[in-house]
């Protein structure tokens, strides 16, 4: 594996089995966007597969110990197991390094096999990729791709219902 490509495996993963990957970056994943990859997941019986995306700064080796964005990266894909596991779901959760967040995501292409991935948008709230990021995703993307972008009006009362803790809790 690449980088700090690890996690441990919590459910058996079916050997051949379809994988959903979810990837994010910037301590944050959009509740909102998780809730509707653990429903594809769902309907496509595929293994849900969060991939946390460091960047690691030009001055720094791509395999050094990166272990301020690590410690950020754990909790939440703690939370994300969580909620996979919750829905009956087999999760497979990944750590990345890139020089950027699409070179981590290229990474992640070279080293592992995936059937389609869920790239959350950015939205008012600051999460997920930036345009540019979602344009070369879709260019380069080996795989069928989705882009959700949450209603940029949900209120705060009903994204309080979509929360990382309501998801996994």
């Amino acid at each position: 594996m690449t980088g700090l490509a690890f996690w441990r495996r919590r459910r058996p993963v079916p050997p051949g089995g379809r994988r959903l990957l979810v990837p994010f970056t910037n301590g944050e994943l959009d509740p909102v966007v998780l809730r509707a990859a653990i429903r594809i997941s769902k309907v496509w019986d595929a293994t849900l597969v969060p991939a946390y995306l460091i960047v690691t700064p030009l001055g720094f080796n791509l395999d050094s110990p990166m272990q301020a964005q690590v410690a950020q990266a754990v909790p939440l894909l703690e939370a994300v197991e969580h909620a996979g596991l919750r829905a009956g779901l087999p999760v497979d959760a990944r750590i990345e390094t890139g020089r950027s967040a699409t070179h981590a995501l290229q990474r992640l292409w070279e080293a592992e096999r995936f059937d389609r991935i869920v790239v959350p948008a950015p939205t008012v709230r600051g999460h997920g990729f930036t345009p540019k990021e979602l344009q070369w995703i879709l260019m380069h993307a080996p795989y069928e791709t989705m882009i959700l972008r949450p209603d940029p009006e949900l209120d705060e009362e009903r994204r309080a219902a979509y929360s990382l803790e309501a998801v996994a809790g």
